[in-house]
């Protein structure tokens, strides 16, 4: 089936303070709730891990699973 909404994950590379785009879009994915975050509200996620959160909330809780786990 066809989508025509105009809408298009973007691609990322995510650095420390910015991130580059690799492939143009209007969202991203939220690593931790699988929802969407357009680029425009886009203030959280991790360089090391390469991937973006909805919220500063679920960033910190996903930084203390990481930690936790040793990938950190």
């Amino acid at each position: 089936m066809l989508n025509f909404t105009g809408s298009r994950q973007a691609r990322l590379r995510y650095l420390p303070g910015s991130f580059d785009v690799l492939a143009p879009g209007d969202h991203v994915t939220c690593a931790v709730t699988g929802n969407r975050v357009a680029l425009d509200r886009l203030r959280y996620w991790s360089a090391e891990l390469q991937e973006a959160y909805a919220s500063a909330e679920i960033a910190v809780r996903r930084y203390g699973e990481m930690r936790a786990k040793g990938r950190i």
